[in-house]
């Protein structure tokens, strides 16, 4: 819809092709890529390919995301220069060598993909009977979901928050724009994420600052980042990895800071200064709306959008990528749409959020709508009181669906997308005159 020229690159592995995404920007006559934050966009033979075809990569170089790609070679650089690490070790390729580690640690530890994120490749080891067959599963994972079966280990920090700093570099010099709160998460995946977090100290605050752009700057960080960081339960941070992309909740902190962040990047990838860093302003909260049965283990939905309606309040903000009458597709990920909002303070964001969802509707496909309403009104949430842990820890049950809101569904998917109040009956009526004129809009 912004675009002024859209191309298509056919089927869905199709915009993992380097040479069908530069023919693309080739032919529309494009100077610059910008990667978005999936797919290519932490792809460093994609940015060389830009750089070889005189096409400007809109992030950072290849050679810097190489030096972060790696989960071991990240962990590594942050030991030499001196950022915090959970205690654990870079290199653990057996079994054997892993229970030596975690002997000397003390359990609980993690076993991590070395190349990977996302939670695939990572297992929570209890006691040494555990070991070997949670090493095989990781590596099997991981080999299979990144080609790379290598994996580290790693004290589990128990309550821990997950703390992430957003960075811009110009290639020599770094600023932090404040923290995301992600703690909130199921299966290792972000569920909602706010700025700035409520439940850290300022001295953690300007460890967690000073930390990541010392990290980034040692090797010359050009363009938006984001450091992620575990905090523990008395304050101390630990490094965890370098996004080096801009991430899916990047709009809270545009929210608070008043910056465009991919207005940043772009002025970056010319040539274009650091901004002056803003004093962060009220609060923002992003719940991440995904195709999915979050009441029953979180499995993935498809299928058409036959009502969708969003609200269109001030402080309101919808990043989506569907529209009514279209199809969610089971080719990628869950996730359809972010519901961001900005509050004076966090309890006002906080309900903004829950009346934003409450009035958003959705029907023809199952989506988390109402479990990111079940969180958001918990104590727990209304309190801060949020870990890594606290979606699982609690447990869930499914809303009973409103005998009126079924009931539309339900003729709606008989009567493909229509509802019964078109018809009066419920059924389409195909001699009407209003089935023949097509799609149109009054007053435009």
């Amino acid at each position: 819809w912004l675009a002024d020229e859209a191309v298509a690159l056919g089927e869905p592995r199709a915009y993992l092709d380097i040479e069908a995404v530069l023919a693309a920007a080739k032919k529309t006559g494009a100077t610059a890529v910008h990667p978005g934050y999936g797919f290519l966009a932490e792809n460093p033979l994609f940015a060389e390919a830009c750089a070889q075809a005189g096409i400007v990569f809109i992030g950072p170089s290849a050679e810097a995301m190489r030096a972060f790609a790696d989960k071991r070679a990240a962990r590594e650089l942050a030991v030499k220069h001196g950022v915090p690490v959970i205690p654990g070790a870079e290199k653990c390729d057996s079994p054997e060598r892993a229970r030596e580690i975690a002997e000397t640690i003390g359990y609980p530890v993690l076993l991590k993909a070395a190349a990977g994120g996302g939670g695939k490749g990572m297992r929570k080891v209890q006691s040494p009977e555990e070991i070997e067959g949670a090493f095989e599963s990781a590596s099997r994972e991981a080999t299979a979901s990144f080609s790379d079966g290598r994996l580290l280990l790693e004290k589990y920090i128990y309550p821990a928050r997950h703390i992430e700093v957003q960075i811009l570099g110009d290639g020599k010099k770094a600023i932090a724009l404040g923290e995301r709160e992600c703690s909130l998460q199921r299966r290792y995946q972000k569920v909602l994420e706010e700025a700035p977090s409520v439940s850290i100290s300022d001295e953690t605050r300007s460890g967690l600052f000073e930390s990541a752009t010392r990290l980034v700057e040692v090797v010359g960080y050009a363009g938006a980042g984001t450091v992620e960081f575990l905090v523990g339960p008395d304050g101390s941070h630990y490094f965890l990895e370098v996004n080096t992309r801009l991430q899916v909740e990047h709009p809270v902190t545009e929210m608070v800071t008043g910056l465009d962040l991919v207005k940043c990047q772009i002025e970056i990838a010319h040539g274009g200064e650091l901004p002056e860093v803003p004093l962060p302003r009220g609060h923002a909260i992003e719940a991440r709306l995904n195709a999915e049965d979050a009441y029953n283990g979180y499995l993935p939905q498809s299928g058409p959008v036959l009502m969708l309606d969003w609200p269109k309040w001030p402080g309101v903000r919808i990043d989506s990528g569907i529209v009514e009458g279209g199809e969610v597709s089971a080719h990628y990920d869950s996730m359809i749409a972010k519901v961001i909002v900005w509050g004076e303070d966090r309890e006002a964001a906080r309900r903004k959020l829950v009346a934003a969802l409450s009035n958003t509707t959705l029907l023809g496909i199952r989506t988390n709508q109402s479990f990111l309403i079940d969180v958001l009104e918990k104590p727990f949430f209304a309190d801060g009181d949020t870990f890594t842990t606290t979606l699982e820890e609690n447990t869930w049950s499914a809303p009973e669906v409103p005998e009126h809101i079924q009931a539309l569904g339900e003729s709606m998917a008989a009567s493909g997308g229509r509802s019964a109040s078109q018809t009066g009956s419920g059924k389409v009526d195909k001699f009407s005159p209003w089935e023949g004129l097509g799609e149109f809009r009054m007053g435009r």
